[in-house]
């Protein structure tokens, strides 16, 4: 649910991809799934009013809580 930044703009030059930048590329994918954990853990504790304040169905909730973290 939440629109983060791709791991990839961290990375002036995809095409070129030294062993350098591995560590910052795991570094990255810690924190995003770490945003989505706490994102999802927040949607799973809003009420109906809440969650039609922000436009969001029971549906479109259970599906965004059902994802692993990783997508």
């Amino acid at each position: 649910m939440e629109r983060t930044l791709s791991s990839e703009l961290f990375f002036e030059d995809n095409a070129v991809k030294t062993q350098a930048s591995t560590p910052l590329r795991v570094l990255a994918n810690l924190m995003l799934w770490q945003r989505r954990i706490s994102s999802r853990h927040q949607l799973a504790r809003l009420d109906s009013r809440l969650l039609a304040d922000a436009g969001i169905s029971e549906a479109q909730r259970y599906e965004e809580l059902s994802k692993p973290f990783w997508r």
